[in-house]
Formats: C-alpha cells, structure tokens, sequence
C-alpha cells in the first residue's frame, strides 16, 4: 500500500492506493493520521478510489482514524469510495457515519467554515 499526501485549502488530501488491510496499510494509515494530528493538521480527506481491497482490519482502521480526528476537534472525510469500498461501508450501516464525497471540489468546500 501506499499513501500519498497534499495540501489544498487547508485541507489534507490522503491518497491511498492498494490494499488497506491488516497486513498492509492499517499500520501505515494510523502513523500517517498521527503525524498529521501532532502538527495540528486537523482537516483530512482520505482518497480512496485506488483501493484495491479494504478488510475489517482496513475499515477499523478508518474508524479508529475518524474517532481520533474528531477527539481533536477536527474532520476526517471519505473521498471517491471504490465500487467494493462503498458496499463495505453500506452493508455495515458506517456510510451513514462518514461524510463522503464524489468530487473532490465539493468535499474541499465541505470543509470551508459555515456562516
């Protein structure tokens, strides 16, 4: 797995491609989100359309990153869920927990301060 990480507005953009699982990707993700959280960069949106396969390692993983952001008062959104990504998160009720988004435009907006 790899990650790879931009700035745009603020905003951390996440880039993940492979597999997020148990054996590769979890660990990778934690340590990637911390650091991000020790340098008070609180905004994250984590792309995933180039995972290739996500198991309930991956998924707790997310889950766990999303209670840790929002611990800090900060906001971890999903973008471009991958067609097998989206069903996961269906079928187990969390897509309603996840603010998540198709374009990447509109889920930077979403971060932007409401008056």
């Amino acid at each position: 797995m790899k990650i790879s990480q931009r700035e745009s507005n603020g905003v951390t953009i996440l880039r993940i491609q492979g597999q997020l699982t148990l054996s590769e990707g979890a660990l990778e993700l934690r340590e990637t989100v911390n650091s991000l959280l020790d340098t008070d960069r609180i905004k994250i949106l984590i792309d995933l359309e180039e995972v290739s396969y996500l198991d309930s390692a991956g998924l707790g993983e997310i889950i766990r990153c999303y209670t840790t952001v929002a611990n800090r008062q900060g906001q971890l959104k999903l973008l471009r869920l991958g067609k097998k990504t989206k069903s996961l998160l269906t079928i187990t009720k969390l897509i309603t927990v996840f603010d998540h988004y198709d374009d990447e435009e509109e889920a930077l907006n979403a971060f932007a301060p409401r008056n």
